[in-house]
């Protein structure tokens, strides 16, 4: 079974950082895309950020210039770089992973970690 396990979340005061990990494990196989969603309380799952094995990255506009994804050295593993964090950032953040770029969800997810920003 294929699993993603997430790491790095916490609680931080309004312009802190926090650096998110994820790692898959039982594959053997390269996912071509791996990304980082989140979902705030009372709010719709959005997308954060992606990354393809070509290294093409896609973020959504309310984190442009703010946060920044990364693949890591060993395989099937993704980071999520947060810098001048806000209140509204506050989520449960999820990684997610698809073995095709042209899925149309994630094949796989973690189980969440919670980033929590104080005012």
């Amino acid at each position: 079974q294929v699993q993603l396990v997430e790491s790095g979340g916490g609680l931080v005061q309004a312009g802190g950082s926090l650096r998110l990990s994820c790692g898959a494990s039982g594959t053997i196989f390269s996912f071509e895309i791996m990304g980082w969603y989140r979902q705030a309380p009372g709010k719709q799952r959005e997308l954060v950020a992606t990354i393809t094995s070509g290294f093409e990255t896609n973020y959504a506009d309310s984190v442009k210039g703010r946060f920044t994804i990364s693949r890591g050295n060993a395989k099937n593993t993704v980071s999520l770089q947060m810098n001048s964090l806000k209140p509204d950032d506050t989520a449960v953040y999820y990684c997610a992973a698809a073995y095709q770029r042209s899925s149309r969800s994630a094949d796989y997810w973690g189980q969440g970690t919670q980033v929590t920003v104080a005012s």
